[in-house]
């Protein structure tokens, strides 16, 4: 039985958090950052995200917390990365901030120090960056979600996987 190829978005107009299945199987991840100015920055994430998401069985989004005060100009980003997907015919879905904190930590309103705690005791990996660390519990949730599960969580974390909401 083959790998399934997965990614993790943690979509940003300015660092895009992205987590994939390199070419040995291991998770691989990076910050997506642009130079040029604001929508001019899109085709930069799309184009990345092409390249990290080619082939993949699912990409797991996290959705916009409820409250942002930036959601108009994530969404583009949500938008256009979305229609990339469409566009290459690649199964994705999306989960809840809280869902994926919940996921990962045990609790709904975990910190991004609590999230990074949970991935240096669960997976032994040290993110600098937060966006980095979302797109890899992303990435851990999506395997989790195909049946090839990375980590061995709660029952309770698991049961998680249900609020995953499925697109195509």
């Amino acid at each position: 039985m083959s790998v399934k190829k997965v990614a993790g978005l943690d979509l940003s107009i300015t660092k895009t958090g992205e987590c994939h299945t390199g070419d040995d199987g291991e998770p691989s991840w990076s910050l997506i950052k642009t130079r040029e100015p604001k929508d001019f920055r899109l085709p930069e994430i799309v184009k990345r995200v092409r390249e990290v998401t080619t082939d993949c069985d699912l990409v797991l989004i996290e959705l916009l917390p409820p409250n942002m005060k930036g959601a108009g100009i994530t969404g583009m980003v949500q938008g256009v990365t979305r229609l990339e997907l469409i566009e290459q015919g690649i199964r994705y879905g999306d989960v809840g901030p809280s869902s994926l904190k919940k996921y990962a930590t045990g609790k709904g309103n975990a910190s991004k120090t609590e999230m990074a705690l949970a991935a240096l005791k669960r997976g032994g990996i040290e993110f600098s960056d937060d966006n980095e660390c979302d797109a890899w519990w992303l990435w851990i949730m999506a395997n989790d979600y195909l049946d090839q599960p990375v980590l061995t969580l709660p029952q309770a974390q698991r049961a998680l996987l249900s609020t995953i909401e499925m697109k195509g």
